[in-house]
């Protein structure tokens, strides 16, 4: 039978503490898998979310915490039948248990029975994030679990793999804030709160303004905003490009997805936009 576990933020202060280092592992390309525990010591707190599937290859062996986000239709790796998958990535009594994460005031905590028999504890980081995170996203997991480890243990939790960049396998959600959210992690970075391996000390305007200390930093920061901006409207007209051509293809696949049946997640809000109009 599943057992309940931490369910304050005092709780999970008192565990995560307990540890002298805490690596959380993002699904990434950026995920350098080979030699983890060899790196940050067998008694580091390995830290992965969701489907952890994808970067574990083999059962892992050191001790660790999984991550689970809630959706409105509660965790995500729950409603998607995929928890006895993420469970057998972790070998016999190297999981620590389950930390069902939520962020965002909709989003549904599960019940520990949901959970495969794991030890499950809930964090509700929301509060955290208030008047800090865009209002317009939601914090991904890993970003709003390392603000909270980084106000805590400053030093002692490294990020492997938060890289925001999409590739084949992996998608970025347009709910979250990347570029907000890669703004904070660089700065707590470079500022000694987290590490973050391969994390240049010194940014290219650094360099750039120490290589030519006649010139005002404004003057540089001045140009290379001028720079973004030619590159982002170049970017911009190939993007309306691509559309164009593959307008028919697009239109193919939405009908496609229109003739399949909607997730729980869609229909929760569904109901939700009902009850809204109703009221």
């Amino acid at each position: 039978m599943a057992a309940n576990w931490h369910a304050s933020e005092d709780d999970w202060r008192a565990y995560f503490s307990a540890f002298p280092k805490i690596v959380l592992v993002a699904n990434s390309d950026a995920a350098d898998m080979s030699g983890l525990r060899e790196r940050h010591g067998a008694d580091a707190l390995y830290v992965f979310f969701n489907k952890a599937y994808k970067v574990l290859t083999s059962p892992f062996e050191g001790r660790a915490l999984l991550v689970a986000r809630s959706s409105p239709a509660g965790a995500n790796i729950v409603y998607r039948k995929e928890v006895g998958t993420v469970l057998d990535c972790f070998a016999p009594g190297s999981l620590d248990g389950i930390l069902n994460l939520t962020c965002g005031g909709e989003e549904a905590p599960s019940p520990a029975s949901d959970f495969g028999g794991a030890k499950v504890g809930w964090f509700h980081a929301g509060p955290l994030m208030t008047d800090f995170y865009p209002q317009t996203h939601l914090p991904t997991s890993g970003f709003a679990l390392a603000v909270f480890l980084s106000d805590m243990m400053p030093s002692r939790v490294v990020l492997e793999g938060f890289s925001a960049v999409r590739s084949v396998r992996w998608k970025l959600f347009d709910d979250h804030d990347w570029t907000f959210e890669q703004t904070v992690i660089r700065l707590l970075g470079r500022t000694g709160r987290l590490v973050v391996p391969g994390l240049s000390d010194r940014p290219p305007l650094v360099r750039i303004a120490s290589r030519y200390p006649d010139i005002p930093v404004e003057t540089i920061a001045l140009a290379s905003e001028e720079v973004l901006a030619t590159r982002l409207a170049s970017a911009n007209q190939a993007i309306d490009r691509l559309f164009q051509l593959t307008r028919v293809n697009a239109g193919f696949d939405g009908f496609l997805r229109r003739l399949k049946p909607k997730t729980r997640k869609e229909r929760l809000q569904e109901s939700k936009n009902r009850d809204g109009k109703q009221s």
